[in-house]
């Protein structure tokens, strides 16, 4: 790893130089953060569980059309993806209130909202990921009115197919976040596509019997091991075995190496395909 140079280096993740050109290395660390980085903890095994939920939902979305950036699992690890330009908003889909949206507007959590709610923040953390609107982003062109409505019907589709996901194996997809990023082929057309990570870092997912919160805010609120609560999520998936791959900080590695290699089949042989009926944006 010292040998390759790192292109970014963030909270969760750190981004490498590729294995061939148009590409990167997405590494998932298991390092936790909270609160803006306020609250920090390096627990073992989460990356592991991260990249391989990640690699999992990123496969099935694109068997339903949905373009995403991954690749291939390399290692229980790393990921290959796409090297997109990043759009720097976060768009979060909510389906129940939870987490800032209950603090902001005194709504109970758990309550189930009228409709799913889209909410949008400036991805910056300098400046805390502020809460912004669609003329923010379009003003100061983060995206254009195309590629905000393509956003918009993308992230629609992703809530449905994985509440239904989640729903068939007794989760609730309370809320989660998405990002997006460009592509540009040889020719100048733009592809639009799925960046980032589907994982329980930033989806919340609870227990649909028990309400028990099996997601990122077992850390950030001291609610229970947040590796027991991934690998529930991982095993309700059928990505791990009963009982787990992690057991007291330790991490079965022969048994996690050869889980990474499980999606790549499906995602062999994938092309992006242009999604957007507009001109292509110049770089």
């Amino acid at each position: 790893m010292a040998r390759r140079r790192a292109l970014y280096d963030g909270k969760a993740k750190t981004i490498y130089e590729g294995l061939e050109p148009g590409t990167v290395i997405q590494y998932f660390k298991d390092d936790a953060t909270a609160f803006n980085a306020q609250k920090h903890a390096v627990i073992s095994g989460k990356g592991v569980l991260n990249n391989r939920i990640s690699a999992h939902l990123m496969t099935r979305l694109e068997m339903v059309g949905i373009p995403t950036h991954f690749l291939r699992s390399i290692n229980m690890r790393e990921q290959l993806v796409r090297q997109l330009e990043i759009i720097p908003v976060e768009v979060v889909v909510r389906n129940v209130a939870a987490g800032s949206l209950s603090k902001r507007l005194g709504i109970k959590e758990g309550a189930p909202l009228p409709m799913p709610i889209i909410e949008y923040y400036y991805k910056n953390d300098a400046l805390g990921d502020p809460m912004i609107s669609e003329s923010h982003i379009v003003s100061f062109d983060w995206a254009d009115p195309y590629e905000l409505e393509e956003i918009v019907s993308l992230s629609w589709r992703v809530n449905d197919f994985l509440s239904g996901l989640f729903t068939g194996i007794g989760l609730r997809l309370i809320d989660f976040k998405l990002e997006f990023g460009r592509l540009w082929d040889d020719d100048g057309n733009l592809y639009l596509m799925l960046a980032d990570e589907i994982s329980p870092d930033n989806c919340r997912l609870w227990d649909a019997t028990t309400d028990e919160k099996l997601d990122k805010d077992r850390f950030r609120h001291d609610l229970g091991d947040l590796i027991e609560g991934y690998q529930t999520i991982a095993e309700k998936m059928g990505l791990i075995p009963k009982g787990g791959i992690i057991q007291g900080g330790n991490i079965d590695e022969q048994l996690a190496a050869s889980l990474a290699e499980i999606e790549n089949e499906m995602a062999q042989g994938r092309r992006p395909r242009s999604i957007l009926k507009m001109p292509p944006r110049k770089h």
